[in-house]
């Protein structure tokens, strides 16, 4: 199985759910990228996945033209579309599919505040992309 993880930034949403779909699936091919790749991956969901045992302080921010020649079984956006445009990806892909989640990056508050958000952000896509995953 081929899966590619889209969103803007590519340094929150995207990142965790390719952390969580390479955990649970080691044998398939996942990858995460964005329109606008961020510089890097967010700390706090480097942290809020470590909390979970998926480490991705070796993951970086990537842009979806490294993948467009790819052939993808599922190609996934994860953008809330009523906070962003989500990318529309041109390349080859079996199915596409929208999952939207809010940017935890884009949460107010103070730090620990934010990683309450993360966390429940990082639980919703957890729980999300399993579900999606049982049903292939």
């Amino acid at each position: 199985m081929n899966i590619l993880v889209l969103c803007t930034g590519n340094s929150c949403r995207s990142q965790m759910a390719e952390g969580f779909l390479r955990h649970w699936f080691p044998h398939w091919r996942v990858e995460s990228a964005g329109t606008h790749p961020a510089k890097e991956v967010h700390p706090l969901a480097i942290k809020v996945m470590g909390q979970k045992q998926i480490d991705l302080t070796s993951h970086h921010p990537k842009g979806v033209e490294l993948f467009l020649a790819d052939p993808w079984d599922q190609v996934i956006t994860v953008c809330d579309g009523a906070k962003e445009v989500c990318p529309h990806f041109t390349g080859l892909t079996k199915t596409r599919l929208h999952l939207g989640f809010e940017d935890p990056a884009l949460l107010p508050g103070t730090l620990e505040e934010r990683i309450r958000g993360f966390e429940q952000i990082r639980d919703q896509i957890e729980t999300t992309f399993w579900n999606w995953s049982q049903r292939l």
